[in-house]
C-alpha cells in the first residue's frame, strides 16, 4: 500500500521529528509511507474572517498540487467521523481488497482546512472533539496507521 500524509506546516520540534522517524521505521514492512509538507500561510491573530478563509484557500492550492489523482482521500478534521482503531483497520483492509492501494491524508493547518479539501474527502476522520496541535497530529496519525497495520496483521502491538 502507499500511503502519502499532506500537512501544512513545517515540522519544527525535535521530539516530535523522532517519534516520526519511529513510527516511519515501524510502518516499513507494511506499506510505503512519505510526508509531504506544504508550506503554511502566515496569518496575523485575531484576523478577519475574510482573511482566514483567504489563508485556508491558499494552503488549499497547494495541498492539491500535490495530490495524486485516483487517490483515496481521508482527511483530519476535528468536526469528522470518530473512528475506533478496529474500525479504521477495517476501511484500510477493505480498501486494499478492493484494489484501492492508493491512500492520502491531509492535516491541515492552524487554521483548517478550506471547503473545497473537505469536499474531496472520501473520509472525514476526527481523531476527537478536542483539537490538537497541527504537527502533533502527524505523530499520533503515524502511531494510528502503524496500529492500524498491526490489528489487520492480527499481530501484537507492541507497548
Amino acid at each position: 500500500m502507499k500511503i502519502s500524509i499532506l500537512a501544512v506546516g513545517k515540522l519544527k520540534e525535535k521530539y516530535l521529528e523522532a517519534g516520526i522517524q519511529e513510527y516511519l521505521k515501524r510502518l516499513t514492512p507494511y506499506a510505503r509511507l512519505d510526508i509531504v509538507e506544504v508550506p503554511d500561510e502566515s496569518c496575523a491573530d485575531h484576523a478577519a474572517a475574510a482573511e482566514e478563509d483567504r489563508v485556508r484557500r491558499k494552503e488549499a492550492g497547494r495541498l492539491l498540487k500535490r495530490m495524486r489523482p485516483g487517490t483515496f482521500l481521508i482527511v483530519l478534521d476535528p468536526r469528522g467521523r470518530l473512528y475506533t482503531s478496529e474500525e479504521m483497520a477495517q476501511q484500510l483492509q477493505a480498501l486494499a481488497l478492493k484494489g484501492r492501494s492508493d491512500v492520502t491524508f491531509i492535516i491541515g493547518g492552524s487554521l483548517g482546512l478550506a471547503p473545497e479539501i473537505l469536499q474531496r474527502a472520501d473520509i472525514t476522520l476526527s481523531f476527537s472533539k478536542l483539537i490538537f496541535p497541527h504537527q502533533l497530529m502527524r505523530l499520533m496519525l503515524l502511531e494510528q496507521i502503524y496500529r492500524w497495520f498491526k490489528i489487520i496483521k492480527n499481530e501484537p502491538y507492541h507497548k
